[in-house]
């Protein structure tokens, strides 16, 4: 798919990753005899060690750049797409280690995968996101954007923890369980399959809401639809969090409410063409073992 070049563009690393600084400069002067202006991402540049050259924090990046070239691993993705989502400017990752879910070029290989990519030949994909918000007694005390999950969770010397669970106006169910995830297509590889949730194609509108370790064996995952609001009252559980990508952590009380809905803002990864999604799952999840 042929697309618009690019002339300004960002190099985001993983932070307090040292190591990454001999690759980040590769790349960045890769970049550079592109005739491509480059700027480091503020603490990618003081972790990797690489002074003396311009950079920029995430919000300047979102309004100056057109491209952010992203090295590491998925969670160095999920931080980053969270922070640049309300200005819409495309990602590519470069994968530091395995190769990842949204991080799939290999680091090896950045120089013949970036080429076609910089002259306007690559694939376009959007990602959904969640917008997660805390209640307390009426009053948002928190809120969040996730491009993976929003997770309810016991506390870590507590019991489980129950929640009274609402789609829309509608109630579906009180859940027992050390938790509930509820995930985008995107998050349904990463914490809800572990956690037993089946996996959903990006290009599906849809959430899926998977219970971790749940009292009742008839707790089983189910895949909604991403158009109305998800509600989870914290019904009992002492220390019980809700988290966003694993990251942005807050606790919760009893009759606290989470609320998860479809967030205004989405993530846009460009790929090398001829990606494909099912590739990366049977490459990630060794699918080819035992085939011809």
């Amino acid at each position: 798919m042929s697309g618009p070049r690019f002339s300004h563009v960002a190099l985001v690393a993983k932070h307090q990753a040292p190591t990454s600084g001999p690759i980040v400069e590769q790349i960045r002067q890769f970049l550079r005899s592109k005739g491509l202006r480059v700027s480091l991402e503020r603490q990618s540049a003081a972790s990797a060690d690489l002074s003396g050259y311009p950079v920029l924090d995430a919000h300047e990046i979102g309004q100056q750049c057109d491209l952010a070239v992203v090295v590491g691993g998925d969670g160095t993705m999920l931080g980053f797409a969270r922070e640049v989502a309300p200005f819409g400017i495309p990602l590519v990752g470069i994968n530091q280690g395995r190769l990842g879910f949204i991080t799939d070029i290999p680091a090896e290989q950045f120089r013949e995968a970036l080429t076609p990519i910089l002259d306007g030949d690559y694939e376009t994909e959007q990602r959904s996101m969640l917008e997660g918000a805390v209640w307390r007694e009426g009053e948002n005390i928190f809120s969040g954007l996730a491009l993976n999950d929003v997770v309810v969770s016991r506390g870590a010397s507590a019991g489980m923890v129950e929640l009274r669970i609402h789609v829309g106006e509608e109630f579906v169910a009180n859940i027992r369980a050390d938790g509930v995830i509820v995930a985008s297509p995107t998050g349904s590889t990463a914490y809800a399959l572990s956690a037993g949730g089946p996996l959903l194609h990006p290009s599906i509108a849809g959430w899926l809401m998977v219970p971790i370790a749940s009292h009742g064996l008839s707790n089983r995952p189910i895949v909604l639809p991403d158009t109305g609001e998800v509600s989870l009252e914290i019904v009992a559980g002492r220390d019980a969090s809700v988290n966003f990508d694993m990251q942005a952590l807050t606790h919760v009380q009893h009759g606290d409410r989470v609320t998860v809905r479809r967030s205004q803002h989405h993530s846009l990864f460009l790929h090398p063409t001829g990606w494909s999604y099912y590739a990366t799952l049977r490459r990630k999840l060794r699918w080819y073992e035992g085939g011809s």
